[in-house]
């Protein structure tokens, strides 16, 4: 099995490099433009061997996403390469729409390209996945999760960017034919998360005993899945999802904000005692906005249909999270230097017209 995988020195997508090379012995080949967020670092684990290849490439570059599919003839291209942070957007919203829907488009258009060309049998055979996010959907009340026919409903820049790519791929394989499956996921966590988002931001602050931010009163609900539980998923879909489909894939653990927070305070005073409890260090901060209150995913069509489970809960996997943190500085040193946890998100100025 040849699979491109795009966007995977990212965290989803090392983790799932990590998944199909070592534990799958599939043939990769990792395509990433290495942004802020990419790093080199976290395919240490597959570094040198035969069954996985690196390509320094943009999926906005036609010429390379072209060669690199006629090089590398995949069987499957997973589509993860994505600008991903919600406050980022905010700041900034350019780099979601060029990355997120012109470079999906750009890979749609060489897979087609590429497709286009196989026998009858290798184009029964080929698969692409686009893999987004529940934020898509919008916020949910205090009732009710995301179903895969629930209506879209962006709230950010970044989730209007995820939802217009995820039309373009439901749109190629309706009108071309491209065998297209789409997966909206729930928050991830786990290790090689690059410290902006709040997880790894938690660990590694109050590890150096520095504030730890919360945004509003720390209400908002997320639906938190681990990691390599995604990796699994990711791979079961492309393997057995049906063409034209979307699965959504959960870990039905719901937790507030500040009850994340809270645990892994608990789980830090418990392996690294501090001389005061680290919860003290909590500090609450001007709300994001547009702040989504609440996902919850409903993952029953994939536990149903493909037979996935979630190995993790969400206690195990902040566990494993948290220690993975302690026993691998050498991962998240070098990228404090690059972002060091200052705030993002909150500009509201008006851009000049460009002219």
């Amino acid at each position: 099995m040849r699979v491109i995988v795009t966007g995977g020195a990212g965290f989803i997508g090392s983790a799932l490099v990590r998944y199909l090379v070592l534990e799958k012995g599939y043939d990769v080949l990792t395509v990433d433009a290495l942004t802020y967020a990419g790093c080199e670092a976290s395919l240490k684990a597959v570094e040198g061997k035969p069954n996985h290849r690196f390509l320094k490439a943009d999926i906005c570059d036609r010429a390379a996403m072209d060669a690199a599919m006629v090089s590398f003839r995949p069987d499957r291209v997973m589509h993860l390469a994505a600008e991903s942070h919600v406050d980022r957007s905010i700041t900034g919203a350019a780099d979601f729409i060029q990355t997120n829907i012109v470079g999906t488009f750009t890979l749609l258009e060489a897979a087609r390209g590429y497709w286009n060309g196989l026998d009858e049998v290798e184009k029964e055979a080929f698969r692409f996945l686009h893999v987004s996010t529940d934020e898509v959907y919008g916020s949910l009340g205090d009732e009710g999760l995301f179903e895969e026919s629930t209506p879209y409903d962006p709230s950010s820049p970044y989730s209007a960017s995820k939802a217009a790519s995820d039309h373009l791929a439901k749109a190629w394989e309706r009108t071309y034919g491209l065998p297209v499956v789409v997966s909206n996921c729930s928050n991830n966590y786990g290790p090689y998360h690059f410290p902006e988002k709040l997880i790894p931001l938690v660990i590694l602050n109050a590890l150096e005993g520095r504030a730890l931010p919360v945004y509003g009163k720390g209400e908002n609900v997320r639906d938190w899945l681990f990691v390599e539980d995604h990796a699994r998923a990711l791979d079961i879909i492309i393997e057995r999802g049906r063409v034209g489909e979307t699965y959504n894939v959960g870990g039905r653990n719901e937790r507030r904000n500040i009850d994340v927070v809270r645990r892994i305070c608990s789980v830090l005073d418990t392996l690294v005692p501090a001389d005061a409890p680290r919860e003290q260090l909590i500090e609450y901060v001007t709300d994001r906005p547009g702040h989504d209150a609440r996902y919850a995913i409903d993952a029953t069509k994939l536990e149903t249909e493909l037979g996935w489970r979630a190995q993790e809960t969400f206690e195990t996997g902040i566990e494993k999270t948290v220690r993975w943190y302690l026993d691998n500085e050498w991962w998240w040193a070098p990228l404090r230097t690059r972002y060091d946890g200052e705030r993002l998100g909150l500009s509201t100025a008006v851009p000049e017209p460009q002219v």
